[in-house]
């Protein structure tokens, strides 16, 4: 059952909601503007915002629909296994050869279906770190490395390993991101890719 949980979820998970909006309206191939990720970031440098946030709520809402479904069919460990299989789905999608986004949304969404105080918790830390610093990445990182600290806080604590998995993998995908904040180099929110 908790394959199959895992599979389904990472079919889910994988589905390029950036790359099918942005196609869909006509505004290019994603993976070819600005950093290539299909991410609602590089889909606001597109220019449209509107296709920006339905690509945010759709890639954090198939984070929670795996983890709640789950939930509700097979239990608290399903719905784990269920959210690391969309996350990896978003990161390694077979439709894509697996080359996919950073899974920043996508986290946000499974942490707030697996305990929606947390999840709470860090929307809130990605946008104070976004709004005082005005990088996205950077809120990004801030985020995820709160949330097992707001795990030990809030519950539930079974999540911990979860959240510090899936934050070394948004760490991991945001390399290049870390190398230009270092630098000096990576682009503020609002400005220039």
């Amino acid at each position: 059952m908790l394959v199959a949980t895992f599979l389904l979820a990472y079919l889910l998970g994988s589905i390029p909601f950036g790359l099918v909006i942005t196609r869909g309206l006509g505004l290019g191939d994603l993976r070819a503007i600005g950093s290539g990720n299909i991410g609602a970031t590089n889909v606001l440098r597109t220019g449209n915002k509107g296709a920006a946030a339905a690509t945010l709520l759709l890639d954090a809402g198939k984070g929670a629909a795996a983890v709640l479904l789950a939930r509700h069919f097979a239990g608290e460990t399903a719905a784990m296994v269920a959210g690391l299989g969309a996350f990896l789905g978003h990161l390694f999608p077979v439709w894509l050869r697996f080359k996919g986004g950073k899974g920043v949304a996508t986290y946000l969404g499974i942490m707030l279906a697996l305990a929606w105080p947390v999840g709470l918790a860090a929307c809130g830390t990605w946008l104070a770190t976004a709004l005082v610093l005005r990088y996205s990445s950077l809120a990004a990182l801030v985020a995820t490395a709160a949330v097992p600290f707001w795990l030990a806080l809030l519950g539930p604590g079974a999540a911990i390993p979860l959240a510090i998995a899936l934050a070394a993998l948004v760490w991991l995908r945001h390399r290049a991101n870390i190398a230009r904040l270092r630098s000096g180099s990576e682009p503020k929110i609002g400005g220039r890719s």
